[in-house]
């Protein structure tokens, strides 16, 4: 199956002064999010603090909960709708030690407070403050040890420490514009959005690879050609392959976001922006890092 006829000659790297304006643009907005205007919302998962989901059998308004929360003491609790219309999220942030029995006592709590409309709790999670850090500092060494791996694995396999450069960069710019995106969206970031992450440095990063191993093998055909010609050609090449990948994996991810339902729907939208960043990176961010690096710093080396 042939999406793209051979010999088709899309000029992408032509653009690459185009795109370096898109790119800085859109680095810039999520950068200034996540640091300067919404920055990061925490879940329980990496902030510490008590979860529960709750369903009603009857109507019940978000303000009814809410009243029920500050009669027991918890002012801070945040209670939000979830799902259906008689269903809420309430979440509590505590450094107390026995988030257990604090867990307990809201659900007991609830239960005499909504006695005649069937109250259901349909999910608790407990995380103690200190398990939230270290749950926070784990997914902090799993991203960095993937860069530095995936940075000595390219280098290595392509012989020039440039292709690892090119990786990494790309894939340091789909993890910005991603936490942007769930900054800039109010998403929490639980350990599902962390799972997102690491899918999206996988996936982009295979991308770039397939892109490298063509640029490699046409550099030996295509002797006479300056690199930036080669690298158009590669990507011409392995653009069906990219688009039926892409297209593939968007369309399920699209239906995940559309169908799943609320509990799936942050996994699925960060998803997403994920892959529609790491398809942009490989092509204008990855290769022209490669071309800007062996253009500057290669041939002087050389000379």
């Amino acid at each position: 199956m042939e999406l793209i006829r051979p010999g088709t000659t899309f000029d992408f790297i032509g653009k690459k002064k185009f795109t370096v304006w898109v790119s800085a643009i859109a680095l810039a907005i999520s950068l200034g999010s996540i640091f300067f205007v919404n920055g990061l919302k925490y879940g329980v998962d990496f902030a510490g603090g008590i979860l529960i989901q709750v369903r009603f059998s009857q109507p019940v308004d978000i303000s009814e909960v809410r009243n029920a929360m500050e009669t027991m003491g918890s002012k801070d609790a945040m209670v939000q709708k979830f799902g259906g219309e008689n269903e809420f999220l309430i979440r509590v942030e505590k450094i107390e030690d026995d988030l257990e029995a604090l867990s307990k006592k809201i659900q007991t709590f609830l239960q005499e407070r909504f006695k005649g409309k069937e109250l259901e709790i349909r999910r608790v999670e407990v995380v103690g403050p200190k398990v939230g850090k270290d749950l926070k500092r784990k997914a902090l060494w799993a991203v960095s040890l993937s860069f530095a791996a995936i940075l000595i694995f390219v280098a290595w396999r392509f012989k020039q420490v440039s292709y690892g450069l090119g990786g990494i960069a790309a894939l340091v710019h789909d993890i910005i514009v991603t936490y942007g995106a769930i900054s800039i969206a109010g998403l929490e970031y639980s350990l599902p959005l962390m799972a997102v992450i690491l899918t999206i440095i996988g996936f982009s990063i295979n991308d770039t690879i397939v892109i490298f191993d063509r640029v490699r093998e046409n550099i030996k055909k295509l002797r006479k050609e300056d690199l930036e010609t080669v690298f158009n050609i590669s990507i011409n090449e392995t653009l069906g392959r990219t688009i039926l990948t892409s297209g593939t994996v968007m369309m399920v991810v699209l239906i995940l976001f559309f169908f799943g339902g609320p509990v799936i729907h942050d996994f699925a939208f960060t998803l997403i922006i994920g892959l529609i960043s790491g398809t942009y990176s490989t092509i204008y961010i990855a290769s022209p890092v490669v071309l800007f690096w062996n253009k500057h710093f290669t041939r002087k080396k050389k000379r």
